[in-house]
């Protein structure tokens, strides 16, 4: 069922981003370019080593603001979407300590829940004062939203443990992207679709993304367009 070109509703009224949206698609073993449009997300900044109680306490931040916009948006606008998985971006001041030496201590994040194109400030403001007033979590008011503008990217899917991505990671940074004349861009994007607390690691399922350009002219890239 289909409400609007390009939108597809779910029988529950439901819109689902990760349905109708071309950067939740991935498969292992290839690594496809594509152009990834301006999305707003629900953003919160951290860094040091994941497994730790802060970033903890971001995801408790982000779950429950990300429902309460959600709720906030059926009530208000009629409007209701399914909420969609963590993802983040990642980056240190030396790449291979996040790449290759995996020196979680010195990784920075940002944290996001990608959400639908009419979630502006005023819904999201309204959602936050409606979780403070359940009790604030913390870092709840460190969360902002923001439109990121990525453009054109390569990613692929990584099946397994978050620390096995490092393989991965060295075939697209130094053999795919150089290889079709890219060069790497923006941030390492990781969109979680498993939930690390309720699946085996070696089953988690990550999408692994480079936002990339070109290193030749744009008038010899025309061959670029297939990368599997």
């Amino acid at each position: 069922m289909s409400s609007a070109p390009g939108r597809i509703v779910g029988m529950n009224g439901k819109v689902d981003l990760k349905r109708e949206r071309d950067g939740y698609r991935a498969r292992v073993g290839e690594f496809r370019l594509l152009d990834i449009p301006p999305q707003g997300y629900l953003a919160i900044d951290g860094a040091g080593d994941p497994n730790t109680v802060a970033f903890a306490e971001l995801t408790s931040a982000l779950y429950p603001l990300a429902y309460a916009v959600k709720f906030a948006s059926r009530r208000e606008l009629g409007r209701d979407f399914v909420v969609m998985p963590l993802e983040g971006l990642w980056w240190a001041d030396d790449m291979a300590a996040f790449t290759a030496r995996r020196d979680k201590t010195r990784w920075s994040w940002t944290l996001l829940i990608a959400q639908p194109d009419w979630v502006d400030a005023a819904l999201v403001d309204a959602a936050l004062r409606a979780v403070e007033a359940k009790g604030a979590p913390a870092r709840l008011a460190d969360i902002r939203l923001e439109t990121i503008e990525e453009g054109r990217c390569v990613q692929t899917l990584h099946v397994g443990p978050f620390d096995d991505e490092a393989a991965v990671l060295a075939t697209m940074h130094d053999e795919v992207i150089p290889g079709h004349g890219l060069r790497m861009t923006g941030r390492h994007h990781e969109i979680y679709l498993s939930d690390a607390r309720r699946t085996p690691p070696e089953r988690l399922r990550t999408i692994l993304r480079q936002p990339v350009a070109p290193q030749v002219p744009s008038s010899a890239t025309g061959r670029q367009s297939a990368m599997t």
